[in-house]
């Protein structure tokens, strides 16, 4: 079953360090499932600390991009991008499982693709193979696959990139 649309109640802005908690909890449920999908507890996402988000949210700037989501007073996802050169990556993109599939992740990358700087032309990401919801999602948002690789917790990704929409 769906999620109900809630896109139209999320607030969505860029987290301050006192979000870094919200942010790991959301996170740490978004890629639980990933985790099991793959059958590998030591998934990135699940090894980052604390610490390291909090220290992401202090550095944000020209070169890190954060935006989070919030209904109400709750953070229900965030997403964060790292410029290198002309291009952003999208790193640590989680939504909260019970809201899924309701429009939060749309909205947060769209607004994540609106907050790059203006010399970014490309955007790029990497996602499980066999991760069929989240390709269609990326392809639903302009991304196509032009890669594959091999993470170091061993599970199989595929890159996917797209170009910046020329209104942004």
């Amino acid at each position: 079953m769906a999620a109900p649309d809630v896109a139209a109640a999320l607030r969505i802005a860029a987290p301050s360090p006192e979000h870094a908690g919200e942010m790991l909890t959301v996170q740490r449920a978004a890629y639980v499932t990933e985790a099991q999908r793959y059958h590998a507890p030591g998934i990135p996402p699940l090894r980052e600390t604390l610490q390291e988000i909090r220290a992401d949210l202090v550095g944000a700037g020209p070169a890190l991009v954060v935006r989070a989501a919030w209904l109400g007073t709750r953070l229900v996802g965030s997403v964060r991008g790292r410029v290198g050169g002309s291009a952003m990556e999208v790193v640590r993109f989680t939504v909260a499982p019970d809201v899924q599939g309701g429009g939060v992740g749309r909205r947060l990358l769209e607004a994540l693709h609106a907050a790059a700087p203006a010399s970014v032309g490309s955007f790029w990401l990497v996602t499980g193979e066999r991760s069929d919801d989240n390709v269609r999602f990326y392809v639903a948002a302009g991304y196509r696959v032009v890669g594959s690789s091999v993470d170091d917790a061993g599970v199989e990704l595929v890159r996917m990139e797209r170009a910046r929409d020329p209104q942004q």
